[in-house]
């Protein structure tokens, strides 16, 4: 069949995923025309979403080839075949890694072009196969791909949902992420979180004279850069809501302060220009204010600061050590940690500082803590025994359980979703730390790779 005839054949489908479109723009993408697939047996309904209860869940089989293309073309992320594999390996390490999958088999079927929307359904089905995607990549003008992705239901043979993308072809990886998180959704009935990224601070040399630097990642480690040079200290990194800046800690001029990153200029400001300690921010869930905590005159307390700057309001004025502000999802609470009782323990208090009462009663210490943007947990360290590990609770203090167990987890943040934490592990006696993540539940606790060791992280939310 020659180039032409292919396109016309395929011109349905293509159409409508690769007009012009803004980057990462959706469309939905129709079937192209064809036999219609037999009418299909009483099955378990293809609808219901996965079971989710517990530690544990139904994990559930799932194929994913890789993606076809009308005629291989060479771009600047590669050429279009090569890409095809790696989006369905990208597709596939996204599922693997939420614990809820398990893609099946590493020498999976070429699909060709027509059977991205009329799948071999008896071949699938011979193979247990519960699930199926398909997909496939196209070069348009202009060094720019539009990415289809199909989800199937095998026993019903039936389509549960397909979406495209027109992104530019540096960034496939994205289209790779958002069409796993269309696949998770639909099958799992949780929000996305595939297509984020974690700020973290990158650590390396030896453990009396460690280089700290400002780094970010995709949520899989991937696309990794580095954001400051090591020459000055930098801690506590945040996300903005609106994925623009990273607030954090810095050592700049001898004295920690906090500073936002301007991530598309590389530019550095200064929030709070104290002759004081500042230290731990965060900024609320519009972008409005800059939560942080400041040392006087040996009291550490809460405050709250404009965004675009401006005088820092107290929130917190008691004596000892008040920190760790973290927001509620809508904005109209904060979660804290304060040692006014005799030891440091969990509160809560409305956004303007009213209200303020302990919602932590257990033993040992309490710390970090981190609201869940579903509102519905709050993620902390906890330090008793000799050891640190991550757990929660509901914001009104009950339900409380750990969920890690090793020496040294601290400073959960949660993913997008609110169903996965990440957090930083030190290995005793070593100085070594690194990235990890843990499904709420405690099941599913994985390594993140990073080039050097991590610690500090920060999961933003979904990109826009």
């Amino acid at each position: 069949m020659s180039r032409l005839t292919k396109l016309r054949t395929y011109w349905p489908l293509l159409l409508a995923l690769a007009g012009s479109a803004p980057l990462l723009a959706q469309a939905p993408a129709p079937l192209l025309p064809g036999t219609p697939a037999p009418a299909a047996t009483p099955v378990p309904n293809p609808d219901a979403p996965i079971e989710i209860t517990g530690g544990t869940s139904s994990v559930i089989p799932i194929a994913i080839p890789d993606m076809p293309t009308p005629h291989m073309t060479d771009t600047l992320a590669g050429s279009t075949d090569v890409l095809g594999h790696e989006v369905a390996q990208v597709i596939t390490t996204d599922l693997r890694n939420s614990g809820l999958f398990t893609p099946t088999g590493t020498s999976l079927p070429s699909v060709s072009m027509p059977q991205v929307t009329a799948p071999d359904f008896a071949y699938w089905s011979s193979n247990s196969t519960s699930k199926l995607v398909e997909g496939f990549v196209l070069a348009n003008a202009a060094n720019s791909l539009t990415i289809g992705c199909y989800l199937y239901d095998v026993p019903s043979k039936s389509e549960l949902a397909r979406q495209g993308y027109k992104v530019a072809a540096q960034d496939w990886r994205r289209a790779a992420h958002k069409c796993a998180d269309v696949i998770y959704a639909r099958l799992t009935g949780e929000g996305a979180y595939f297509d984020s990224r974690i700020v973290y601070i990158a650590e390396s040399g030896p453990k009396a004279h460690r280089i700290k630097r400002l780094a970010i990642m995709d949520q899989d480690g991937a696309n990794h850069h580095f954001l400051t040079n090591g020459q000055t200290l930098v801690l506590t990194p945040h996300v903005s809501p609106d994925h623009r800046s990273i607030v954090y800690m810095s050592y700049l001029g001898q004295r920690g302060r906090i500073y936002t990153y301007d991530i598309a200029s590389g530019k550095q400001r200064l929030v709070v220009d104290s002759p004081n300690l500042t230290f731990a921010p965060r900024i609320s869930p519009h972008n409005t204010w800059v939560l942080f905590s400041q040392s006087i005159a040996g009291e550490t307390n809460i405050y709250r600061i404009p965004f675009a700057g401006g005088t820092p309001e107290a929130l917190t004025a008691t004596t000892g050590i008040n920190t760790g502000g973290s927001y509620s999802p809508d904005g109209s609470k904060i979660v804290f940690e304060s040692d006014r009782s005799g030891g440091q323990q969990l509160y809560v208090m409305n956004a303007d500082g009213s209200d303020q009462h302990r919602i932590s009663f257990g033993a040992g210490r309490y710390a970090t803590p981190a609201w869940s943007p579903r509102g519905d947990l709050i993620a902390f360290t906890h330090l008793g025994a000799g050891h640190f590990r991550i757990g929660v609770m509901t914001p009104a203090g009950s339900g409380e359980h750990l969920l890690t167990n090793s020496w040294q987890d601290e400073g959960p943040s949660w993913s997008p979703n609110g169903r996965v934490l990440t957090f930083a592990r030190l290995t005793q006696n070593s100085g070594k730390s690194e990235i990890m993540a843990i499904d709420y539940t405690g099941a599913n606790e994985r390594h993140i790779v990073t080039p050097l060791d991590g610690s500090d992280p920060a999961w933003g939310g979904l990109l826009p």
